[in-house]
C-alpha cells in the first residue's frame, strides 16, 4: 500500500468540512434557497450578510477543492491500470446514485464518478503536467462560457426552483419530513435536473478542476514538492485577486434584489471563475503553512477525518437528515443559526474518525470500496 501524503488528507479533510458549510442550508432550507436568499421575500440582515460571506469564502471553492484533489487521486491510481479505475469509479457513480435517491438530492458523488469517467483516460493520456493543466483551464471556462450563454437565452422568468410560491414550499417541506415513496420520487426528479445541468454546464468546471488536480499532482504540486514560499507566493496573489473578482458581483445581486438572470446566471460567472483561482489560493494556504500548522492537533483530526473522507461525508448527511427531517427540525432555523450548527456536525466527523481509526486502518465505506473494487475488477486484494 502506497504511503499516504499528510498534507492531502488534511486539504481533502478541510474540503469536506468547507462543504457542508454550504450544505447545511440545503438540508435545513427549500432547495431554493441554496443560491437564493431572498426565496421567500427580502431577507433579514443577519442571512443576507451570512449568504454574502459564505458566497465570497466557501461557495464553490471547496467543492472545487475537492475536484481537484479528486483529479490528483485519479493520477496517483493509473498505475492500478484501467479496470481498477473504471470499477472503482463506477462503484463511486453507483454509490452516489443510491445517495441521491434514498437520502439526499444534494449528492455530488454521481457527479464525480460520472465525470472522472469521463476524465480519467484524459489523465493518462496528458504529455505533461502543463498540457493536463492548461486543458483543464480551458474546459473549466467553456463551462464559465455556457453559464453567461445560458443568462442571455434563458427566460428572465423565474421558475419554482428559483421563486417558489408557498404552497412550493409547503409540499417540499410535506415531501422531505415524510420520506419514503413520495420523496424518493421528488429526489428522482432532482436528480434528472442535475443530470441536465452536469451534461449542459456544470460538467465542464467539473472536468476542468479535475484536469488542474491531476495536473498539479503530477507536477508535485500536490505532493508537497515544492518550497514553502511557493505556495505563499500563490495563495497571496490569488487569494485577493479571487476576492476582487466576487464581491462586486456579491454587492450587485445585493442590489437587483437577487434577479433571476443576473443573479441565476451572469452574476455567478465572476464567482465561478474566482472559486477555481480561491480552491488553488486555498491549497496553497495549506502547503505554504503546512510545517508550522502540521503540529497542531486540530491539523491532526482535519487530516485524520480527510482519510475517511467518503465515509465522513455520507455521515453528514446522514446526521443533518436525521436532525432535519427525522426530527422535523427542517425550516426551524435561519441561516446563521444554520452554520451555528456546522461545528457540531464537524465534531461529530472527528469523534467517530478519531474512534475508528484507533482500531481500523480505513473507515468503513472507503473499505467497503477498495473490497467492492476489486472483485468489479477482478484482483485479489492482500491481507492489510
Amino acid at each position: 500500500m502506497r504511503s499516504r501524503i499528510a498534507t492531502l488528507d488534511f486539504a481533502r479533510g478541510l474540503a469536506i468540512f468547507g462543504i457542508l458549510l454550504l450544505n447545511i442550508s440545503a438540508f435545513g432550507l427549500p432547495k431554493a434557497a441554496y443560491l437564493n436568499p431572498a426565496f421567500a421575500g427580502t431577507p433579514s440582515a443577519s442571512d443576507t450578510w451570512t449568504w454574502a460571506v459564505l458566497d465570497a469564502l466557501a461557495q464553490g471553492k471547496f467543492l472545487m477543492m475537492f475536484a481537484m484533489l479528486f483529479g490528483g487521486g485519479l493520477f496517483l491510481l493509473l498505475p492500478r491500470g484501467k479496470h481498477w479505475i473504471q470499477a472503482r469509479l463506477s462503484i463511486l457513480l453507483l454509490c452516489g446514485f443510491l445517495h441521491a435517491t434514498l437520502m439526499w438530492d444534494g449528492d455530488i458523488l454521481l457527479s464525480y464518478g460520472l465525470i472522472g469517467l469521463v476524465c480519467w483516460r484524459m489523465v493518462r493520456e496528458g504529455r505533461s503536467s502543463q498540457s493536463l493543466i492548461s486543458t483543464g483551464i480551458i474546459l473549466y471556462l467553456i463551462g464559465v462560457a455556457v453559464l453567461a450563454m445560458l443568462g442571455f437565452i434563458t427566460s428572465p422568468k423565474p421558475g419554482s426552483f428559483w421563486l417558489p410560491g408557498p404552497a412550493e414550499i409547503q409540499y417540499e417541506q410535506y415531501w422531505r419530513l415524510k420520506g419514503g415513496w413520495e420523496a424518493i420520487r421528488n429526489r428522482l426528479d432532482l436528480l434528472s435536473s442535475s443530470l441536465l445541468a452536469i451534461g449542459a454546464q456544470y460538467g465542464w468546471e467539473l472536468a476542468g478542476a479535475m484536469l488542474i488536480g491531476s495536473g498539479l499532482m503530477r507536477s508535485g504540486w500536490l505532493k508537497g514538492a515544492f518550497r514553502v514560499s511557493h505556495y505563499r507566493k500563490v495563495a497571496a496573489v490569488l487569494l485577493p485577486l479571487s476576492l476582487l473578482i466576487q464581491i462586486p458581483a456579491i454587492y450587485l445581486q445585493y442590489r437587483t434584489g437577487w434577479d433571476y438572470r443576473w443573479s441565476g446566471f451572469l452574476l455567478q460567472v465572476p464567482r465561478e471563475i474566482g472559486s477555481l483561482m480561491q480552491a488553488v489560493s486555498y491549497l496553497a494556504l495549506c502547503y505554504g503553512f503546512w510545517p508550522l500548522i502540521s503540529r497542531w492537533r486540530i491539523t491532526h483530526w482535519i487530516s485524520q477525518t480527510g482519510r475517511m473522507a467518503l465515509t465522513n461525508y455520507l455521515l453528514q448527511t446522514l446526521i443533518c437528515i436525521t436532525f432535519f427531517n427525522v426530527f422535523g427540525f427542517y425550516q426551524h432555523f435561519d441561516r446563521l443559526q444554520l452554520v451555528a450548527l456546522v461545528p457540531l456536525v464537524w465534531a461529530c466527523n472527528v469523534l467517530v474518525t478519531l474512534l475508528w481509526l484507533r482500531h481500523f486502518r480505513q473507515g468503513p465505506v472507503e473499505w467497503l470500496w477498495r473490497q467492492l473494487t476489486a472483485k468489479a475488477a477482478g484482483e485479489e486484494l492482500k491481507a492489510a
